[in-house]
């Protein structure tokens, strides 16, 4: 899941909330929407390797 945020960068969310704190985990902030799902694709890819 990614999100844009005020500053203009872009940060890409875990699906899940986590069951600790109730929100979503942080998996990286970027300065481009493109490099965000970039990233995303490759922590799918690690999760399923």
């Amino acid at each position: 899941m990614i999100r844009k945020l005020k500053s203009g960068e872009y940060r890409l969310y875990s699906r899940k909330k986590s069951p600790k704190s109730g929100k979503r985990r942080n998996l990286g902030t970027f300065s481009t929407r493109a490099a965000a799902e970039k990233h995303e694709r490759a922590v799918q890819y690690f999760k399923r390797r």
